[in-house]
């Protein structure tokens, strides 16, 4: 069965480019990014695993770490690395899983047998740190991932989950942001001192509360 949003994430052991971690324990109380990547020495992966450690400090700055797999070997994992920082001007500092043997492409089920039965597709995952799926982005093999909007759905993720708002389409940090339907319009004028704008009784926008 697949993971599905609100599910517990499963913790795993394995071995990566940093040694053998345990994923709760990695994660320790913060949030947390597992995504799979179709194979070593590949074009897209390549870009994607330099943009992700490029994007350190941002992810640092949200307390959340970053955590890839792939089906290939610890060895090809270390080439491959040296390569990345080569070509994309980075030093990857976040682990890489080996799973030959599936293990963890399989708790996640990042193999999709119509698209190909032996690789893992583009699979993301957010985890909060209560160990919930918060996100779930799936892309085939042929697209590389937009981490701007992974970054954007994160601040989404941790805006919402202190706060009682919802983000509007497009939404970017530091735009209003609109007030759950779930509180009155009477509380939210006591919740957001920064003041309400009224489009209809469901439709309420405030200014970003923690800024």
């Amino acid at each position: 069965m697949s993971l599905r949003l609100g599910d517990i994430a499963p913790n795993f052991k394995a071995q990566t480019t940093a040694g053998e971690i345990d994923f709760y324990e990695y994660l320790g109380d913060g949030w947390g990014i597992l995504f799979s990547h179709p194979a070593d020495y590949t074009p897209v992966c390549t870009t994607e695993l330099g943009r992700t450690a490029a994007l350190h400090e941002a992810f640092r700055s949200r307390n959340t770490k970053v955590l890839a797999v792939s089906v290939d070997p610890l060895d090809k994992h270390a080439g491959w690395v040296n390569d990345i920082n080569e070509t994309q001007h980075v030093t990857v500092d976040f682990p890489i899983i080996a799973d030959p043997e599936r293990v963890v492409s399989t708790l996640y089920d990042m193999i999709h047998p119509n698209a190909s039965e032996n690789f893992t597709i583009r699979s993301l995952f957010i985890i909060g740190p209560d160990k919930k799926v918060k996100l779930i982005i799936t892309y085939p093999a042929s697209t590389g991932r937009n981490f701007i909007e992974v970054l954007r759905v994160l601040d989404s993720l941790q805006l919402t989950a202190n706060y009682s708002v919802a983000t509007p389409a497009d939404w970017k940090h530091g735009e209003d942001v609109i007030v759950v339907p779930a509180v009155s319009t009477e509380d939210a004028l006591q919740k957001f001192p920064k003041g309400l704008n009224i489009i209809k009784p469901y439709l309420r926008y405030t200014p970003q509360p923690d800024l």
